[in-house]
């Protein structure tokens, strides 16, 4: 299937997340912020100063801001484009061929660009831990927490966090600093991260916890 064409729809509000199973809370001694797949490709269908993005672009830039003013590791996931058949394995099955190699689609979006000091982390599959060195470079770094923003919640989102979760990383989403095809998608995914694998929090939950002042 395409990505879809993507309707507005509201942020989850901070009192509709779903009760988390564990009591994580972000420590920025600890913990890498992951900007995932905000790639032009995968944000063109979302309709720009609309919500879900026009939040979405806040919400992420608020997380960046705060990780990099404190120290702390951002990573970015970010699609080559251009794959072939081989490299596209199984994904072209339900996803087609994917991005061409056009800067445009593979670039992050304009002024959410990373850092020189910033990890780029070459995706090839939903999950960045999948044929990256992310948990490597976490462990390396004496880091097992990952914060996820970005798109999409219900697919590379959620297969992050399950797979974080899998390798003893306490993951975070913050649910409303992704997006997803729709408002039920968006839910589902945060239904199921915290009730198996993850902790939703709000941005502002998130900033406070990690010492900032909230949004």
């Amino acid at each position: 299937m395409a990505i879809p064409v993507i309707e507005p729809y509201p942020m989850p509000a901070e009192h509709e997340l779903p009760e988390n199973i564990a009591r994580w809370t972000i420590d920025p001694a600890r913990a890498v912020l992951l900007v995932h797949d905000m790639q032009n490709f995968f944000l063109r269908p979302f309709q720009t100063g609309q919500a879900p993005m026009s939040d979405l672009v806040t919400h992420v830039r608020a997380l960046r801001e705060r990780f990099t003013a404190l120290g702390a590791p951002v990573a970015y996931t970010a699609q080559p484009g251009g794959m072939t058949d081989g490299q596209r394995g199984l994904l072209k099955d339900f996803w087609g061929p994917g991005m061409t190699t056009d800067p445009e689609h593979k670039a992050i979006l304009a002024g959410l660009e990373p850092g020189p000091d910033d990890i780029v982390l070459t995706k090839w599959r939903p999950s960045a831990f999948c044929r990256t060195d992310l948990l490597e470079r976490m462990r390396a770094g004496g880091r097992d927490q990952l914060v996820i923003c970005g798109v999409y919640a219900h697919v590379g989102i959620l297969m992050t966090a399950h797979e974080g979760f899998s390798h003893d990383i306490q993951t975070f989403l913050v649910a409303d600093a992704i997006a997803d095809f729709s408002s039920e998608y968006h839910r589902m995914a945060l239904d199921y991260a915290a009730a198996r694998c993850s902790v939703a929090v709000s941005t502002r939950i998130a900033l406070g916890m990690i010492g900032g002042d909230g949004r």
